[in-house]
């Protein structure tokens, strides 16, 4: 990365000393406090690291593994100089989802169908996400939405607040939105493995205010971090799912792990049976765009292999973000979104937003 026109010997300095600390020894490496995390992350996004310490820091604190106030830190550092999304004064109470930046390969993805139904069910979402980037490469939100006609790339960040609060969906896509971070991508590329900072996107939005946060995992070290750190900032309103790929889709092929933690009351575990409400199935693979675009328009009318995933993910939401008041509500509600294809015509509405947006 280039150094900051701004950058100075004694902030260099600083990083140097804050890499001391994760980079020492077996026996001397300690985690940073969520203040020097905080600091540590912006020290390299704003281009007073160079490469060589950015390339140590970021392997460094992958081996040692990081702590949940140093994920704390580097969200406080995202809050800070990214994107900012508020909702309307009436607007229900969005639901947040956290997901891999890097995308998914094995799998075909369900939250952006998941989205278009909750929001004709009149529940707001907040996706964020990323292009293609290492380690997987994998298909973006951008391309699955952009596949379904609706092209939300290259909208300044006021066109994307006004659609989220009259339309409520909102996609904050790292390129346009929060160029800095996306400074790190070619670094996590030369490293070839997922740093700390992956992790602490799956904790972050960019929507202030209340919300239910919604963030994947895949180990339960993870979660439990997970819900240390979320904690720490102070969300108060959170759901853990053991998705596909370390997303937020739940699986139909299996029980679904999910847990949910309020304010300052332990996290309550919930697992839910897709046998038992007629949701059973194979987990859909990954093909290419094409088939899996085909098979989106067919889901959100209810027909195809991913009608049963897109019943039983919509259902969930529905009842967790408090639309539905219990889980079977929410899956009738969904079954009758997708019957009478309301999430279509949110897409078509949404398609038509876009195209007098402009740009």
């Amino acid at each position: 990365m280039p150094q900051s026109a701004t950058s100075t010997p004694e902030l260099r300095q600083r990083f140097k000393e804050l890499l001391r600390k994760v980079g020492s020894g077996e026996h001397t490496s300690r985690g940073l406090s969520r203040g020097e995390a905080d600091e540590a992350l912006a020290l390299m996004l704003q281009g007073h690291a160079s490469d060589t310490q950015i390339g140590a820091f970021l392997i460094a604190h992958r081996i040692r593994r990081p702590e949940p106030q140093e994920l704390a830190g580097m969200v406080d550092t995202y809050r800070r100089l990214g994107p900012q999304l508020t909702s309307a004064s009436a607007q229900p109470k969005p639901v947040c989802f956290g997901m891999p930046f890097d995308g998914r390969t094995r799998t075909a993805p369900l939250y952006p169908l998941t989205a278009l139904v909750l929001c004709a069910a009149g529940q707001p979402v907040v996706l964020q996400a990323g292009a293609r980037m290492p380690v997987k490469y994998g298909v973006t939100a951008l391309e699955l939405f952009q596949d379904l006609g609706l092209d939300l790339q290259g909208l300044p960040l006021n066109a994307v607040a006004s659609g989220f609060q009259h339309h409520g969906l909102a996609l904050i896509h790292q390129p346009d939105h929060f160029p800095l971070a996306d400074s790190l991508i070619r670094h996590r590329d030369d490293l070839g493995k997922r740093p700390p900072v992956a992790s602490a996107e799956l904790l972050w939005t960019a929507h202030h205010g209340d919300h239910l946060f919604v963030s994947g995992f895949v180990h339960p070290p993870t979660e439990s971090r997970a819900w240390e750190t979320l904690s720490l900032l102070g969300e108060e309103d959170v759901i853990t799912v053991k998705g596909l790929e370390g997303s937020t889709d739940l699986p139909i092929s299996r029980a679904c792990i999910t847990a949910r933690m309020r304010r300052t009351k332990p996290a309550e575990r919930m697992i839910l049976h897709p046998r038992d409400h007629g949701c059973f199935g194979p987990d859909q693979e990954w093909t290419n765009l094409e088939a899996w675009t085909e098979q989106a328009h067919a889901a959100l009318r209810g027909a195809g292999p991913l009608a049963a995933a897109l019943r039983w993910n919509a259902g969930c939401y529905l009842w967790f973000c408090g639309v539905s008041a219990s889980l079977s509500a929410g899956l009738e509600r969904a079954e009758q979104c997708l019957q009478k294809a309301e999430g279509q015509t949110m897409l078509e509405s949404l398609i038509r937003w876009r195209s007098a947006v402009g740009g």
